[in-house]
């Protein structure tokens, strides 16, 4: 039975822009594989970037320094005003992701390589949670046996467990402040903590002790301010990606996947992406000969339709696509582009970027010396420039409009930033 169709009016946020109050302020923001060794990080890291990088060896720890690469982001826009300017240099944008070492039950207390790996979890901007399904006698599993709810609960646990134990850190240092700041002996024991602090941090704790996600929680403005200086692992925005086998992955089932929906509902939410790093291989691995690349998928759909599936859910395509997408939209970032006979290329910004600091990250001069900037819609110049690499009749249908510094850039939005910075003269 093909699933009910979602009402858009109601369909929840998935938690993306809840993580977002705690997210750092930046353009170069960075996704992090997490997960127990052996379910496919490496792999799918390897996937991602469209090559090996990353040591993708079947033993536990086969990753211990965290490996970064840049996955370009699939954007059909970009590619159309590429193949209209036909220009010598075409840069898309990026989405910078690290493979972090496997975790395993005790990490938070040093065990493995814990601390190291919970370091580098702690560096990255968002986590995408890759947890295994499939069964492989080729593939060890560090419990010996598939239980991808036992696997979540087991780093959930870790991160958690890690959140708790630097709360006492977080305590015992407002705790200092506040002594300094009223000028008390650190013998001195009564006194009162500010009440947004007290707040905030019961919050936290008792999330925290449920195994429950800080994101997930309901504060106010001055509360999240607070907590985002923390540097909570669990305030980082999460992507559930479950790794099935090419098999369950062509039939768009298994007995599992109702059980993750089912617990990461109860754990503060997410979205979910079923995947299969066995197909994404197979299917990587005839990039360089598109006919036995289409033969292949055909016969996934046959497979498909045999098993039942009919019309688009019988379609069967890469993940690899919708994977990078979903990182960028749970970091809260977008793009715009620059176009000309030169250079066609794709900034990434932070979503309620305003147009200055947007032409400071082409060049800080474009921001200091910001006049206005010449913005057409991406739409707009499709539907009206009639094979033209200019904006010509973008400009004579009144689409080609000016902005000043308070415009917030939207997706896809097509710029040329007027500037003007002069030298001061010399005293």
């Amino acid at each position: 039975m093909p699933p009910k169709k979602k009402n858009p009016a109601v369909e929840e946020d998935l938690g993306m822009m809840r993580a977002a109050r705690f997210g750092r302020v930046k353009n170069t923001l960075t996704m992090g594989f997490v997960g127990l060794p052996n379910v496919g990080k490496s792999s799918l890291t390897n996937l991602l970037s469209g090559a090996a990088h990353a040591e993708a060896a079947n033993y536990p720890f086969c990753t211990i320094d965290p490996n970064v690469v840049q996955c370009i982001v699939p954007d059909k826009n970009f590619k159309y005003l590429a193949d209209t300017w036909k220009p010598p240099s075409i840069v898309p944008a990026a989405l910078k992701v690290t493979d972090i070492a496997g975790l395993i039950k005790g990490a938070s207390e040093g065990a493995g390589l814990g601390n190291a790996f919970l370091s580098h979890i702690a560096a990255v901007d968002g986590i995408y949670h890759l947890v295994r399904v499939f069964a492989s006698d080729e593939v060890i599993h560090v419990d010996d046996s598939v239980d991808p709810i036992r696997d979540l609960e087991t780093i959930q646990g870790e991160l958690c467990a890690k959140d708790a134990s630097n709360l006492q850190g977080v305590y015992d240092r407002e705790c200092e402040r506040v002594r300094k700041e009223k000028g008390l002996s650190r013998q001195t024991t009564n006194f009162k903590l500010p009440e947004a602090f007290t707040e905030a941090y019961a919050k936290v704790k008792k999330l925290v002790e449920s195994n429950t996600p800080i994101r997930s929680g309901d504060y106010t403005a001055t509360e999240v301010d607070i907590i985002r200086d923390w540097g909570m692992i669990t305030t980082k925005p999460q992507i559930y990606v479950v790794n099935l086998s090419q098999k369950s992955f062509i039939r768009k089932g298994s007995k599992w996947l109702p059980k993750i929906g089912e617990w990461v509902k109860e754990h503060g939410g997410g979205q979910i992406i079923p995947v299969s790093c066995e197909f994404e291989q197979n299917y990587f691995d005839l990039k360089d000969d598109p006919e036995n690349q289409k033969a292949f998928l055909q016969q996934c759909k046959e497979e498909a339709m045999a098993a039942g599936l009919k019309g688009p859910q019988a379609e069967i395509r890469s993940m690899v696509p919708r994977l990078i997408r979903a990182g960028r939209q749970a970091l809260c970032l977008q793009s715009f582009y620059t176009a000309g006979p030169k250079e066609v290329r794709a900034w990434t910004i932070m979503k309620g970027t305003l147009a200055p600091q947007a032409a400071g990250v082409i060049h800080t001069d474009f921001e200091r010396g910001f006049i206005k900037a010449e913005v057409c819609n991406f739409n707009d110049f499709k539907a009206l420039h009639k094979g033209d690499n200019s904006m010509a009749k973008v400009k004579e249908a009144g689409k080609y409009r000016q902005e000043g510094k308070q415009y917030v850039m939207q997706e896809g939005d097509i710029v040329v930033f007027m500037h003007n910075t002069t030298t001061g003269k010399k005293k």
